[in-house]
């Protein structure tokens, strides 16, 4: 296939603002692949601060850092990611570079933990405030169960309504798959 798939896409958008020295978050690690991929594009010098609400995730994630000589780079925090503001140090507040979310629930883990519309929101308010100009989000939308479904319609109308003279609004997906295909909104701090 030549089109980008979704996490690819996501990825690639990453790395046209993510440098080494830079610093980005991941908003809802999971299983920590986002965490990685991150630490990576940061190198030695630059730093990833990761959130999530299930030790679960917290530990597989620790674990993919330490085999991968990466954990040093990141600050994993158990909690969720509308205290990412007031987590992240002030003094990088404005240089954030790049920051990714996978919503939905934890890939193998229990399926009735997902991300809700309020604090995902919160959350995007707050990581256009701390992005650099010129910093992405790429937020995967995964609509394909009900409270996914939910949190897509009001993540839809939410960023439809965002200033346009403030944040530029990327909608990339597949239309013509079935079962509800998750797709990528990518905000972009102008």
């Amino acid at each position: 296939m030549n089109i980008e798939g979704i996490l690819s896409y996501s990825r690639s958008l990453m790395q046209r603002v993510v440098r080494p020295g830079g610093m980005a978050i991941d908003g809802t690690i999971g299983n920590g692949h986002d965490t990685l991929y991150l630490a990576e594009l940061v190198g030695e010098k630059g730093h990833v601060f990761g959130f999530d609400i299930q030790q679960q995730a917290i530990i597989q994630t620790e674990e993919l850092l330490t085999k991968n000589n990466v954990a040093e780079r990141v600050t994993l925090f158990q909690k969720g990611h509308e205290k990412l503001e007031e987590s992240v140090p002030v003094k990088y507040h404005g240089k954030i570079q790049g920051a990714m979310f996978n919503l939905g629930y934890l890939p193998g883990g229990d399926k009735s933990i997902v991300t809700k519309p309020n604090t995902t929101i919160a959350a995007i308010d707050q990581v256009i405030r701390i992005l650099a100009k010129g910093g992405i989000l790429g937020l995967i939308v995964y609509p394909g169960h009900e409270e996914g479904a939910y949190e897509r319609d009001q993540l839809m109308e939410y960023a439809k309504n965002l200033d346009q003279s403030k944040v530029n609004v990327l909608q990339y997906g597949f239309i013509n798959q079935k079962n509800n295909p998750p797709f990528l909104l990518a905000f972009e701090k102008k």
